[in-house]
């Protein structure tokens, strides 16, 4: 069964009498070399495990359980649980669980379903909740090695922005706090079934054992990252010091930043994550 052949899929769809939900921004993958690239990108082999969400019809699910040890696909939409089972139904090693990502104990689903085996994530995502799932897993401190994610372009750009440009953000450092990004593929409207409007990236993000920098307090370096670009057009000190999120004086912010040979007038834009955290210390 090769479900990433459009006329494949749709015959399976319409036996299953199934419908797209918009509200859950369901758009099934129909490229296989996007999906070659996914699997072989995601660091998924035949000692690891993946964690799939958002499986849709079982197109990628596919492909990772001829790959992978084994396979957990959650997928919050009842209604594909039927055409799920048929189109997985061949596969021992893999397991579908019906619920929403967000509401479960994942390091329970993990140690449960996997063991002590490396395991990798893989998802297509509706774009309006990657961020939330991919801070989840980075935040709470899963134990997984990977992320490898089907984000809108201009999100993927932003988790992968160096400091400077005019896509480096909060979600930059906090992305770039927790792993390594690296983009390992493309896939243009087309290679979908219902066709989004915007091009998709594919973006793997490598955990690290250890947060890439050092700092003493988290949440304040986060606090500061987020009142930095609350208002990007303000100066940092200026920004810093009317931030809702930290109470901290004028005069002991631009102490801090002339300490760390930084010009008073510079935008949080220009800080590096070590930067931040340096502030963040001395703050």
């Amino acid at each position: 069964m090769k479900l990433y052949n459009p006329s494949e899929l749709k015959k399976v769809i319409e036996m299953h009498g199934f419908s797209f939900s918009k509200s859950l921004g369901q758009n099934f993958l129909i490229d296989g070399n996007v999906l070659n690239r996914i699997v072989e990108g995601s660091g998924v082999d035949g000692e690891s495990c993946a964690l799939e969400i958002g499986p849709g019809a079982g197109v990628l699910t596919r492909e990772l359980a001829n790959t992978a040890k084994s396979v957990v696909a959650v997928e919050i939409d009842k209604s594909l649980m039927p055409l799920l089972e048929f189109t997985l139904g061949e596969f021992d090693n893999v397991k579908i669980v019906n619920e929403d990502v967000l509401k479960v104990d994942l390091k329970e689903l993990i140690s449960e379903n996997f063991g002590e085996a490396p395991v990798h994530v893989v998802a297509n995502l509706p774009y309006y909740i990657t961020t939330p799932i991919i801070m989840k897993f980075l935040e709470d401190e899963i134990p997984v090695k990977s992320l490898t994610v089907m984000v809108q372009k201009e999100v993927a750009d932003r988790m992968a922005a160096l400091p400077g440009g005019k896509d480096y953000g909060a979600l930059s450092a906090a992305v770039q706090f927790y792993t390594v990004p690296k983009i390992i593929a493309k896939a243009e409207p087309h290679c979908f079934m219902p066709q989004p409007k915007v091009a998709s990236v594919v973006i793997r993000l490598e955990v690290q054992e250890k947060p890439t920098v050092v700092v003493k307090d988290k949440d304040r370096m986060f606090a500061i990252i987020k009142s930095a670009f609350g208002q990007r057009r303000k100066t940092l000190l200026n920004a810093l010091s009317k931030s809702p999120y930290i109470n901290i004086g004028k005069d002991s912010i631009q102490k801090a930043l002339e300490e760390l040979g930084l010009d008073v007038n510079i935008r949080g834009e220009k800080l590096s994550l070590e930067q931040f955290a340096r502030l963040s210390d001395l703050l």
